[in-house]
């Protein structure tokens, strides 16, 4: 036998303190996306770390056992005590193995320590019979490592050290490689159970984390969700609110206003309705197929708006007025739908509340912006108080909903909404869009 210490074996695997073999299967799930990138766990197809650990520790102390035990039976000693050393090595692997098979039936704290101390007690015992059971003492400096607490390892690997240097040197006597065969494989236990230990904290750290990022993504993701449904609400409320409900709008006053006439003035109003309830016909078909108005289909919005003035003269009976400012330009399909719904808001909102006799709508291409005014004569409203929806403005104005839908059209497109109005002094309403940002708004 050779006086000086084989390598140690490998460090074993951590976890709640209740067998040398309990770890392995107390060690937390860890996601696929960690193990395949952490040197602590198997990717697909591949065994753990902690689980090679555990039958490489198992493996080493068998075999130490078995070469003690073998040994025994082909040197100098007699047949009695080559049976006892026999009956040693069993009596070690038994334990040792009951110890393995029973660490997933128990969770209490006090189990791996008191297993751990009987096989200490073996172990002592089995060391007067051959100095070769003396290198089962490095598995048992990684177990100290593994059950016990730091304040408590330590010690006992500085026992179990001691212990070997003895009873190696009272079987073959004493020597410095029997002394540092053991100092040194006790160290290297300790340095490589520490190594060990910091390298799985670092890996549950990284799980952990992962764990946080795989639910802040998932948490993310459902308020993507939220906000797409909201602006989708957002959205169809303002489509409906200026096609289908203008359009009905409008049919209740020609209606209503026919029913004071008579002659052709009844049909008028009647042909005038049945026209308006087509256009709401063909703005819901189209807010269904999420296309551009009817008024836009193959026209320029100056036509479309020219067309609003003509329909306000003949339906409402308004001294409507369309111009054109500055040299028209291309515009894309979103900042001439929100143009268009704009006007197409302040003109319902001057016919159904309004009581004027004249409006004026104005499309002005500036250098650095394009502007739409919609003006007109009626009775005015306090702006500030119909917006919020508060008090006698507000029920006689309306909801306030065609002037958030108004803006938050234009926000959409980069532009902004002034309205301007009081009590007896008519209302204004100007849209602004600035040309970068129309060059660049949603088509």
């Amino acid at each position: 036998m050779s006086e000086t210490a084989p390598n140690p074996p490998p460090p074993p695997r951590t976890g709640p303190p209740a067998s040398a073999a309990s770890a392995a299967s107390a060690v937390p799930e860890v996601p696929a996306e960690l193990r395949a990138t952490d040197p602590m766990h198997g990717g697909r197809g591949r065994p753990n770390a902690l689980t090679v650990l555990a039958w490489a520790e198992h493996l080493l102390f068998v075999l130490l056992a078995a070469v003690a035990a073998a040994r025994l039976g082909i040197g100098p000693a007699g047949p009695g005590r080559t049976a006892l050393g026999a009956l040693a090595a069993v009596a070690l692997l038994g334990w040792y193995a009951g110890g393995a098979a029973l660490a997933r039936r128990s969770g209490r704290t006090w189990a791996g320590p008191a297993w751990l101390g009987g096989l200490v007690v073996l172990w002592a015992a089995a060391m007067p019979l051959s100095s070769d059971f003396v290198w089962l003492a490095f598995p048992l400096f990684f177990l100290c490592m593994h059950l016990l607490p730091l304040r408590w390892a330590l010690p006992s690997v500085a026992v179990i050290t001691g212990a070997a240097v003895v009873g190696y040197g009272a079987s073959v006597g004493f020597s410095v490689a029997g002394v540092l065969g053991p100092a040194i494989g006790a160290g290297v236990a300790v340095v490589m159970s520490a190594v060990y230990q910091t390298l799985q904290r670092e890996s549950e750290r990284r799980r952990l984390l992962l764990a946080e990022l795989v639910e802040t993504q998932a948490q993310l993701a459902a308020t993507e969700r939220q906000a797409g449904r909201l602006a989708e609400r957002e959205r169809l409320a303002r489509e409906i609110h200026d096609t289908v409900a203008q359009g009905l709008s409008s049919i209740v006053l020609l209606l209503r206003a026919a029913e004071g006439e008579q002659g052709e003035d009844v049909r008028r109003h009647v042909r005038t309705a049945s026209a308006t309830a087509r256009q709401a016909l063909d703005e819901t078909r189209r807010v269904v197929r999420a296309l551009a108005p009817a008024a836009l289909d193959g026209r320029p919005l100056t036509d479309a708006l020219r067309r609003l003035a003509e329909d306000a003269r003949e339906g409402a009976g308004l001294d409507a007025e369309f111009t054109v400012d500055g040299e028209p330009c291309a515009l894309p399909t979103g900042v001439e739908v929100a143009l268009l719904r704009v006007a197409q808001g302040a003109l319902a909102n001057t016919v159904a509340h309004a009581g004027a006799r004249r409006v004026r709508m104005a499309l002005a291409f500036q250098p650095d912006a394009v502007t739409m005014d919609v003006a007109d004569d009626g009775r005015g409203f306090d702006a500030a108080a119909v917006e919020a929806g508060r008090g006698r403005a507000a029920e006689t104005a309306g909801t306030g909903f065609g002037l958030r839908a108004m803006r938050g059209r234009l926000a959409e497109v980069g532009g902004e909404l002034v309205v301007e109005s009081a009590p007896g002094e008519g209302t204004a309403v100007a849209a602004r869009i600035p040309l970068d940002a129309a060059s660049g708004g949603a088509s």
